[in-house]
């Protein structure tokens, strides 16, 4: 059975993930705290910016459970068919 090559995530790309996401969310913490409106509509945008935060959490986890998926269901394809493969004698005559 052939492998397939895993894309591996280098500790540096992470790691800069992790950054921007933290960075981006403080700035949008810190826009809101002193954004000159009434409590209400800053807590208002605060609740709007945590759904938008736990939606994209959740659209990721979507995404990459789908491609695991594929991946499963390409190997299993491919390890019936190489059984199916080795099996397979073309010299065999049936008498």
């Amino acid at each position: 059975m052939t492998k397939s090559i895993q894309p591996r995530q280098t500790a540096a790309f992470y790691a800069q993930a992790v950054a921007s996401f933290a960075v981006s969310v403080s700035a949008m913490v810190i826009a809101l705290a002193y954004l000159p409106a009434q409590p209400w509509v800053r807590a208002f945008l605060a609740l709007g910016l945590l759904y938008v935060v736990t939606s994209t959490v959740v659209l990721c986890k979507v995404v990459r459970d789908r491609q695991e998926i594929s991946e499963v269901t390409t190997r299993v394809d491919q390890a019936r068919l190489d059984k199916l493969l080795t099996e397979h004698d073309p010299f065999k005559v049936d008498s």
